[in-house]
């Protein structure tokens, strides 16, 4: 039975044995920190990213949605300090020659004293490194390392390099032209979408004749050379965000950020998941133009995480982009008769980090042993909305024209949702196999529903089954997952 503390690689090992996640190009040996998602991953991801746009766009009459281009002109980074200021603090251990951000070493040294009972020690540590981290002291985190005697896990020596910035974007060049030596030709992955937003501001507005208070969402790719990347799909160079951007008066911006904390808490809660697993950790080093920060952190395998941000960023992104651009970003109130460059909340969730969260939150092993027989089974509880498959089709046999009225289910209910067929293996097997896949229905075809068009369904979580009419399946299903 897995624990906290081998649950996180069981979960693992599910997903690539299930379909969820695989390492990229895994037959070349893999690519470090990235990963492909599988036939029941892709779904899982498609279910969620479909849900928060839904809870975002469709149930908010003032929210739209775009899809910038991952390339942008290279001036946008300029503009919003990417270019100057989006650095990790690194240290090199000059014995292993390895590379290690400066809070993943801290903090693993941090988890090593809790392991030992000292939480004591382990939260003063981490006081310690957020002070400092506040004061962008380099020179004080190398010293905090060598007062604790912080050893490198390969070489198990302290011999440090000092605290060194690196950015963490991707270069790459533009054009058919494109050289080496030619700066103008010089593009980057974008390292998050919320710019996307921003420089299409004017357009949005202007066109949707959107009303401030009012607010834009994305939901795309991004890209960050993280020089340790780690914990499987928490941290990739590769991954996929879901952020709103909200346009607010000048003055209001305080309300408005306690309202969207609380909107999206209970977002993260209408997953199913109880509110005890969640916390909210206020930022102790804010950006220069932030009013206020925080993060929504969930209890993963691995501890407390990050997976959401809300930050009240001021009129800081569409003022930058005024002054490099020339172009005017202000509003017009109608209401207070005076032009503006609205302030912003932020909503920054990411898309694996919340997959991630969801698998955690589902995995289950169970040990249903009895006085006559050893059993057990390992099930994904994914609420049904998410579930990659929401319904199994399962005929009891081959023959006996089982398989053509199962035929006929998959075809009536596969048009509202995603379904699954399979007649091979006993009924037993396909029932834990469906189990581990997360699927929360099995309809069972048998002898007897020649006789009375009747079924069997099966309910994941409680394992319960009961006979019901094929005509009631289709909204028993969309009952449970709209």
């Amino acid at each position: 039975m897995a624990t906290e503390t081998n649950k996180f690689q069981a979960i693992i090992s599910h997903c690539k044995e299930y379909g969820f996640i695989f390492p990229s190009s895994e037959i070349y040996d893999g690519l470090a920190a990235v990963y492909d998602y599988g036939q029941m991953g892709s779904e899982l991801k498609k279910n969620i990213r479909d849900y928060w746009w839904k809870s975002m766009t469709q149930m908010h009459e003032n929210i739209v949605g775009i899809d910038a281009a991952i390339f942008m002109h290279p001036t946008t980074w300029k503009a919003s300090g990417h270019v100057d200021n989006f650095n990790d603090p690194m240290i090199d251990n000059k014995d292993s020659k390895k590379r290690y951000r400066v809070d993943h070493l801290i903090e693993g040294y941090a988890d090593q004293l809790k392991a030992n009972g000292d939480e004591a020690g382990a939260a003063t540590l981490i006081s310690k490194m957020e002070a400092l981290q506040a004061q962008d002291d380099l020179a004080g985190l190398k010293a905090l390392i060598e007062e604790y005697k912080i050893a490198c896990a390969i070489s198990g020596t302290v011999n440090w390099t000092d605290v060194r910035q690196f950015n963490l974007m991707f270069a790459t060049e533009f054009g058919s032209t494109a050289s080496s030596d030619d700066a103008d030709n010089k593009v980057y992955l974008r390292p998050e979408t919320a710019q996307g937003i921003f420089v299409n501001f004017l357009n949005v507005q202007k066109t949707g004749r959107m009303k401030v208070p009012f607010g834009i969402a994305q939901i795309g790719k991004a890209f960050r050379n993280e020089i340790v990347a780690r914990q499987f799909i928490f941290r990739m160079r590769e991954f996929e965000q879901m952020e709103m951007q909200f346009f607010v008066r000048p003055g209001t911006e305080g309300e408005w950020y306690e309202y969207w904390k609380e909107a999206r808490m209970k977002w993260h809660l209408s997953l199913g998941i109880s509110p005890d697993r969640y916390r909210f950790h206020d930022h102790v080093k804010l950006a220069h133009y932030a009013k206020a920060a925080c993060d929504i952190e969930y209890d993963f395998p691995i501890g407390f995480k990050e997976v959401e941000g809300i930050h009240s960023r001021g009129d800081f992104d569409l003022s930058q982009h005024q002054l490099y651009s020339k172009k005017k970003m202000n509003y017009f109130d109608t209401e207070i008769n005076q032009n503006y460059v609205p302030y912003v909340i932020e909503t920054s969730i990411g898309l694996d980090r919340t997959v991630m969260m969801v698998l955690s939150e589902a995995y289950e092993e169970q040990d249903l042993s009895t006085a006559e027989k050893q059993d057990s089974r390992v099930v994904l509880k994914f609420p049904a909305k998410l579930a990659p498959i929401k319904l199994a089709v399962l005929p009891l046999t081959k023959k006996d024209g089982l398989p053509e009225i199962a035929r006929q289910i998959m075809d009536n209910c596969k048009p509202h949702f995603r379904c699954f067929y399979e007649e091979k293996d006993t009924i037993g097997k396909r029932y834990r196999r469906m189990d581990a896949l997360g699927t929360p229905f099995c309809v069972t075809i048998d002898h007897q529903t020649k006789e009375d068009n009747t079924v069997t369904i099966r309910y994941r979580d409680s394992m319960q089954q009961e006979r019901i009419s094929i005509d009631s399946i289709l909204t028993l299903v969309n009952k449970e997952i709209f």
